[in-house]
């Protein structure tokens, strides 16, 4: 696969992460790629941070905005989605870096009709701090140091840090949504289309991702894995609020009862609304 793929990074106020996040979109060795920061709402820092790393990356970084009414990652990546001009996209979130190899190994495993789950480090709250603090570059840590970061209780994990060649064995659950998540997460624009993106009904934390996945298994596209390939590094956050999290599992076993392929708001009412 050869075409531009996009990568969307979803944000929201939280620019010493982002940075982070893109300066190791900035080491990549596949350069065939764009960046969309999908901003749910930040201030003016955002904005500015999106343009200076439009320079140093040296591809084309655009910022999309959305006045800020609470969480509504939803809409902002299809508002993303829009402005993007790849055919394959990628969606991360603002708070996980990626290793240079991360939009190629993507790209390695993109194939027609399927969509591809990454998995993720966690960092601890400590580690994180001191990784920003620091500006310390965990993209770019050995082996070894990732095994001694994780003996000492720093990360949660090693899977996503380690490659290994599963070949088909990525195709072993082809129709599951359950513990797909949008941070890591690459899907064809073609698909996008046919089902009319991010539902943004989805506001507030939650489910929002699970729908698409849903509503894609019912378009006829499949799940492929991702793991040990394309695993993200996932900074520490507080947790989110949960408030809508009920209403929005709710909206997704309505959406898997009724079988339903296309987002009841999703990317063409955005792309038919004036301006």
């Amino acid at each position: 696969m050869t075409e531009l793929i996009s990568v969307i990074v979803t944000t929201y106020r939280r620019e010493d992460a982002l940075e982070a996040v893109l300066r190791s979109l900035g080491r990549q060795t596949d350069g065939n790629f764009e960046v969309i920061v999908a901003d749910d709402g930040s201030g003016p820092a955002t904005a500015a941070l999106s343009h200076f790393w439009q320079g140093k990356i040296g591809r084309r970084v655009a910022h999309v905005w959305q006045e800020d009414r609470g969480f509504r990652a939803a809409e902002i990546r299809n508002r993303a989605v829009l402005e993007a001009r790849g055919t394959y996209c990628i969606f991360l979130d603002g708070d996980c870096l990626v290793r240079p190899n991360f939009v190629a190994a993507h790209r390695g495993i993109a194939e027609l009709g399927w969509f591809v789950t990454g998995n993720r480090v966690l960092l601890s709250r400590e580690e994180t701090e001191r990784v920003l603090r620091e500006r310390d570059e965990p993209e770019r840590w050995s082996l070894l140091r990732w095994l001694a970061a994780r003996l000492s209780g720093r990360v949660n994990r090693l899977s996503a840090v380690l490659q290994v060649p599963l070949g088909p064995l990525r195709k072993l659950r082809p129709r599951a949504w359950q513990g797909a998540r949008s941070c890591n997460l690459a899907i064809w624009r073609s698909d996008l289309l046919r089902v009319d993106g991010f539902d943004a009904d989805y506001a507030g934390w939650g489910k929002e991702d699970s729908d698409l996945i849903v509503r894609l298994l019912h378009a006829g596209a499949r799940r492929k894995d991702g793991n040990f390939a394309v695993g993200v590094i996932h900074l520490w956050h507080p947790e989110a609020d949960r408030e809508k999290l009920n209403e929005n599992e709710g909206r997704l076993a309505d959406a898997i009862q009724a079988n339903r392929v296309r987002a009841r708001r999703g990317l063409s009412g955005l792309a038919q609304a004036p301006g």
